[in-house]
């Protein structure tokens, strides 16, 4: 699972949050939504934060997105997906093939599940980040919304695999994340279904996880 993670205003992530903050789509729906877009700290499900997807040449370009993909007859957004069963479940399906995106943190977070008297509390909070790398890459999927007035704007679900043997002993799931190689195949939209699984196989499980003291 991964349903928070952070964003540090560092050197590397700092060019994606401006390019964010300058785009046109980005004051709309901060006037149509509500939301101020999230740049720095602790990001949580339904938030608005950077998020990098293809323009219409396929060019890499950063565009506001909020976190949660609404699924018929669910009550609640979605804010993951697994990556074993998004290329064939009918929610996924079209954004698989289509609409891949990447988003950009510094690490996230996950907390301990212990069994304790029968029960699966929650146990001590771990930062989780790519290894040796400033920008930890989580794969996603989006797809375009509406409001009941009309106005329509894009929403992800970050995609999950299961977790490497390190970090098994946190959590049975953990976020899809790619190197910097592959971000550019992913987001292609005319990337094909072998190349992506390949990916979901290639995706980083060597992570550092370090319990987290705010």
């Amino acid at each position: 699972m991964c349903t928070r993670y952070f964003m540090e205003l560092s050197p590397e992530l700092r060019p994606i949050i401006e390019e964010a903050r300058r785009s046109s789509l980005t004051s709309r729906m901060i006037d149509k939504l509500g939301k101020d877009l999230v740049t720095e700290g602790e990001v949580r499900p339904g938030n608005m934060v950077p998020v990098v997807a293809p323009d219409q040449s396929g060019s890499r370009r950063t565009y506001p997105m909020v976190w949660g993909y609404t699924v018929a007859g669910l009550k609640r957004p979605l804010v993951n997906a697994r990556s074993e069963t998004a290329g064939v479940k009918s929610s996924f399906r079209e954004s698989w093939k289509r609409r891949r995106c990447l988003i950009p943190s510094s690490w996230y977070f996950e907390w301990d599940h212990i069994e304790r008297g029968g029960r699966r509390i929650t146990g001590d909070k771990y930062a989780i980040q790519t290894k040796d790398r400033q920008v930890t890459w989580l794969a996603g999927l989006y797809q375009i919304e509406s409001l009941a007035n009309g106005f329509s704007y894009p929403a992800f679900t970050i995609l999950t695999r299961e977790p490497s043997p390190d970090l098994a002993r946190i959590h049975d799931r953990m976020p899809l994340i790619l190197s910097e190689e592959m971000l550019e195949s992913w987001i292609y939209p005319g990337t094909k279904e072998a190349d992506l699984r390949d990916m979901v196989a290639g995706s980083l499980t060597d992570l550092v996880a370090e319990k987290y003291l705010p």
